[in-house]
C-alpha cells in the first residue's frame, strides 16, 4: 500500500530556514508527480509546490524564490528545502501523490517572529 511519511517539521524564527522529507512506500516512485501542501490554522489546504516525474518544478506565488522542491529516486524521497521563513508559513506541512490522492500524515511547521 502507499505509503508517505513526513518529516523534519519544527519551531523556527522568522529568516530561518528547514528541510522537509518525505520517504515513500509501495509504489514505483520515480513514476509519480509529487507535491507538497500545507494548511494553516482556519484554513483551506493550499499547493506550496510540486514536481513531476521528470523534475519539473512549479511553486506557488507566496513560496517563489524561497522554497526549493527535489526528489531523489533512488531514496524514493521528495524534499521541500525552505528559506528565509515567514511567521505566514506556519502551517501543517503535508506530501501528496496526487494519482489516487495520497496524503503523508503531515509535520507541523511554526515560524516565529
Amino acid at each position: 500500500q502507499v505509503q508517505l511519511v513526513e518529516s523534519g517539521g519544527g519551531l523556527v524564527q522568522a529568516g530561518g530556514s528547514l528541510r522537509l522529507s518525505c520517504a515513500a512506500s509501495g509504489f514505483t516512485f520515480s513514476r509519480y508527480a509529487m507535491a507538497w501542501y500545507r494548511q494553516a490554522p482556519g484554513k483551506q489546504r493550499e499547493l506550496a509546490a510540486d514536481i513531476s516525474s521528470s523534475g519539473r518544478t512549479n511553486y506557488a506565488d507566496s513560496v517563489k524564490g524561497r522554497f526549493i522542491i527535489s526528489r531523489d529516486n533512488a531514496k524514493n524521497t521528495v524534499f521541500l528545502q525552505m528559506n528565509s521563513l515567514k511567521p505566514e508559513d506556519t502551517a501543517v506541512y503535508y506530501c501528496h501523490r496526487y494519482t489516487g490522492s495520497h496524503w503523508g500524515q503531515g509535520t507541523q511547521v511554526t515560524v516565529s517572529s
